[in-house]
């Protein structure tokens, strides 16, 4: 018999189904909480893997959807968001704003929308993963979607770090 699935899981995969995207939440064997593990465990290329990262604009909550082969460049996003300060969110503040742990951050579910900047980057991929709200828990999606998912807009966030 199955246990049934993590609350911050069921609620991303209602929001997925209320939103009409089109893959299925899939839980892994193992957390996976780097985009190089999640690549490995999903056999795909680590830039295919959504890191959702939060951070303080100003010590305004923004979400930020980078390809896991990059780095998002602050000083880059903080000139086009014409803030201050870019700073990555402390654990407590990520947890806070979303309602899920670091590692496990959805594109979306999150108990007040998020304003989201969405890396072009990941737009070279067919098919990216992004996590489902806990770090076993991740879902397929596109890029276009994504876009949709979570009225993020298109940018360029940083330089390659990690070979595609």
């Amino acid at each position: 018999m199955s246990r049934p699935p993590h609350p911050r899981v069921a609620a991303v995969a209602r929001a997925l189904a209320e939103a009409g995207a089109g893959g299925e939440v899939r839980v892994l064997p193992a957390e996976v909480r780097t985009a190089a593990a999640a690549a490995a465990e999903l056999d795909v290329p680590v830039g295919a893997i959504v890191n959702s990262l939060v951070f303080l604009a100003d010590d305004a909550p923004v979400l930020i959807l980078t390809s896991g082969a990059h780095r998002v460049d602050v000083d880059r996003v903080a000139t086009l968001l014409g803030v201050r300060s870019l700073t990555p969110a402390p654990a407590e503040e990520v947890r806070r704003h979303t309602g899920q742990p670091v590692g496990g951050v959805a594109p979306l579910g999150h108990p007040d929308p998020l304003g989201t900047l969405v890396d072009v980057e990941l737009a070279r991929h067919d098919r990216v993963w992004a996590a489902a709200g806990h770090p076993a828990a991740v879902f397929p999606t596109t890029y276009d979607e994504l876009l949709r998912l979570t009225a993020g807009t298109p940018v360029e966030v940083g330089a390659e770090v990690v070979a595609p």
